[in-house]
């Protein structure tokens, strides 16, 4: 196939000028590696949610003139990259007799005393309204500390601040990886209840769990749901890839009884937790759909309480040090959460608050004294969560548990959330992320989530991404990025626009991808980027040069219906045998995905269609499975009644890889053959609301987990 590409005639065009300028992208290549030029409409768009104005032909010349002027006048950009060990170069810019002077200050405070040398080279020269401006480099030497420092340069009479992010060129596995793998498992937190939850799977459940299993399978660690904040107030959104905000924990996960504040109630205090615990625990054997609201609601009440019965001054010392370490950013949580408990849900409505007020709103100030108390609780209620959450991550470690927790990030966030709320400036306006159209989604995606801006992101030191992958190593062992290639790229979808009319906007991965090496090289975390799908080479080989392991699905790996024999799989993978957008191994065997989209009106063809392409790809994994040695041909005799050896050579399949992490799943290892989530849906699947089941419907309580004959011999093969 003859490569396509944008003619002479259109490259040239300004508004074309203009977008690539600023990394929007004008054409791409989809999934069946057809080519797509960008309407000018969508490009008008998409360069006004990043806060440019190409309206018409003047704007747009305007615009470019603009830019330019501004990256070949300012003395330095503000966002700088330097890998640790090695000279870097920082573009200057000045008159043709400047010579910069600069100074770093590194992130302690301290001033670096190594030595800034300037390389003039062969000095270029720009003309801007009449005045000649010249680039130039400093050297920044090899030896600058790991951190997040602050260049200084004068050039003549202007001087400008940068951020420098000096990272580690890569981030280097872990001993135990390095000449071998580890395995784990991979859960939904929400749905593994014990007697002692509130219904719904909590932070104490997550300690337990993680101990339980390094005690009786030897497991390293547990991918889990992400665990960013949701809503103050039931209704609580189902899906934690939809959150409230990156940067801080939900705190619905919270276990009352853990706290050290429920040990010192007063009689009737204790009481009264426990009769609202008791209004909820009979959930916790209910088969039926996980009901986060009736949980929430019983609940906060009792944290209420907890929270008006006061705590001990070394606690309070431990609750003030978390407000200094957080801080502004804590305040507009806790702020957010309280217009929404006082004033209700955010909405589209015109005189609704979230469209009405911002943070400088005197309506927010004079809520925040009149509510001091409500705001407090939620600034407390945040600290537990990060408490309890860093306590089970703490508990795994201690276990034996090389990595522990293994936590999610996801996408985006929710567009009336408080990360948007607070700080809209960090995201572009008029515009949601998704997906372009692909075989699985014709109409492509809406993810309805608002992207950030990159320009933004550079003008601030990426620190709202820094804080957010900072809290996340805080409390977890590695970290597990959701399609990681938003790191590279995002499609931007504008407002009113279907899917299918969006275009790419390229972001500084290079930075992006040096704050996780930092954050995670300081943690001793592992980073995992899920890039499943159709991957260009050189994000492959980005991950793969900074460390980042990639994702490993048994049923992905195929090639034209061909499975892939594991061995062949990539080690630099987080290998498994499905995903959580899948019905658990059993379920995908009985064509449950097949069965699922017919039911739901989900299949844009006849479901004969499906199911002989479904028919067909089930039949190479058993073939592959056979050929190579994971699955006796007998079995295939009456797949029915081996499914559980069939079950099991998908396992033997996977711990057959190379792959430096493999992750059984909880609900394979119980027999369950429902989904958890299935994608293209809302309110016609109950997403995010399955609770742990056995093959039958029977609840599986985590008291009897780990001692489940099928999670053992999961176990046996995995330990191998």
């Amino acid at each position: 196939m003859t490569e396509q590409t944008e003619n002479a005639t259109r490259l040239a065009r300004p508004l074309i000028r203009l977008a690539k300028l600023v990394g929007v992208a004008t054409s791409y290549v989809g999934m069946s590696h057809d080519y797509h030029e960008i309407e000018d409409d969508v490009l008008v768009a998409v360069l006004g949610a990043l806060g440019i104005d190409a309206s018409n032909d003047e704007a747009i010349n305007q615009s470019i003139t603009s830019i330019k002027s501004e990256r070949e006048t300012r003395v330095v950009a503000p966002t700088v990259l330097h890998v640790v060990g090695k000279e870097s170069k920082v573009e200057v810019h000045g008159g043709m007799f400047d010579v910069p002077e600069a100074s770093i200050t590194l992130e302690n405070g301290k001033q670096f005393t190594g030595k800034i040398s300037h390389e003039g080279g062969e000095k270029i020269a720009h003309e801007i309204n009449g005045s000649f401006f010249f680039t130039s480099y400093l050297v920044l030497p090899a030896d600058l500390p790991e951190g997040y420092h602050t260049l200084e340069v004068t050039v003549g009479s202007e001087t400008e601040t940068a951020t420098v992010i000096s990272a580690p060129e890569k981030i280097e596995l872990l001993d135990d990886m390095k000449n071998g793998s580890l395995w784990g498992w991979m859960s939904q937190l929400y749905s593994i209840r014990s007697k002692g939850s509130w219904g719904v799977g909590d932070f104490e459940d997550l300690k337990t769990m993680l101990v339980e299993a390094k005690k009786k399978t030897g497991s390293d660690f547990m991918l889990i749901n992400p665990m960013h904040a949701a809503e103050p107030v039931p209704p609580l959104t189902p899906s934690p890839y939809l959150p409230i905000s990156r940067r801080f924990i939900n705190f619905s996960y919270i276990r009352p009884e853990s706290m050290p504040e429920y040990l010192t109630l007063s009689h009737e205090d204790r009481a009264e937790v426990d009769a609202l615990h008791e209004q909820v625990e009979l959930l916790n054997d209910d088969a039926r759909l996980i009901d986060r609201d009736a949980m929430w609601r019983v609940k906060k009440h009792a944290l209420w309480v907890i929270y008006k019965a006061g705590r001990t001054k070394a606690r309070q010392a431990e609750f003030d040090r978390y407000l200094a370490e957080c801080g502004d950013e804590i305040e507009s949580y806790a702020t957010w959460c309280l217009c929404y408990d006082k004033w209700g849900a955010p909405s589209d409505d015109a005189d609704n608050w979230v469209r009405k007020y911002n943070r400088d709103s005197e309506e927010v100030a004079q809520l925040r004294e009149k509510f001091p108390d409500t705001l407090e609780f939620y600034r407390w209620l945040e600290w537990v969560a990060t408490d309890q959450l860093h306590a089970a991550q703490q508990a795994a470690r201690k276990a034996g548990m090389k990595i522990g927790i293994v936590a999610d990030m996801a996408v985006g966030v929710h567009p009336a959330g408080s990360d948007v709320w607070w700080n809209p400036e960090r995201f572009a306006k008029g515009a949601t992320v998704g997906a372009p159209p692909d075989m699985f989604n014709q109409q492509g995606q809406d993810w309805s989530q608002p992207p950030l801006n990159p320009i933004a992101l550079e003008q601030t030191g990426f620190r709202v991404y820094r804080d957010m992958v900072h809290g996340m190593f805080a409390n977890a062992g590695a970290v597990r990025i959701d399609h990681i290639l938003g790191l590279f790229r995002l499609w931007w979808i504008p407002e009113g626009k279907p899917a299918t009319d969006g275009t790419y906007v390229h972001y500084d991965s290079d930075v992006m991808l040096g704050i996780l090496a930092l954050e995670a090289s300081r943690a001793g975390g592992v980073v995992v980027g899920e890039d499943l799908g159709v991957v260009p080479a050189y994000v492959s080989k980005s991950l793969s040069e900074h460390g980042i392991l990639g994702c490993a699905v048994e049923w992905f790996e195929q090639m034209d219906g061909v499975f892939r024999t594991p061995k062949d799989w990539r080690p630099y993978a987080l290998a498994s045998v499905n995903t959580h957008d899948m019905p658990p191994a059993a379920g995908y065997l009985e064509y449950g995905h097949v069965k699922l989209r017919e039911q739901l009106g989900l299949l844009s063809g006849p479901v004969e269609e499906f199911q002989k392409s479904a028919t067909a790809e089930h039949n190479a994994m058993l073939n592959m499975l056979v050929e190579e040695g994971y699955l006796d041909k007998a079995a295939l005799d009456d797949e029915a009644a081996n499914e559980n050896e069939i079950v099991d050579a998908l396992y033997r399949g996977l711990k057959g890889s190379p792959c430096k992490l493999m992750a059984a799943s909880i609900v394979d290892a119980v027999g369950e053959k429902r989904t958890q989530n299935q994608p293209g849906t809302n309110n016609e699947y109950p997403n995010w609301r399955i609770p742990l089941a056995d093959g039958e419907g029977n609840v599986v309580p985590l008291e009897k987990l780990f001692d489940e004959p099928r999670l053992q011999e999961i176990t046996a093969i995995m330990r191998g």
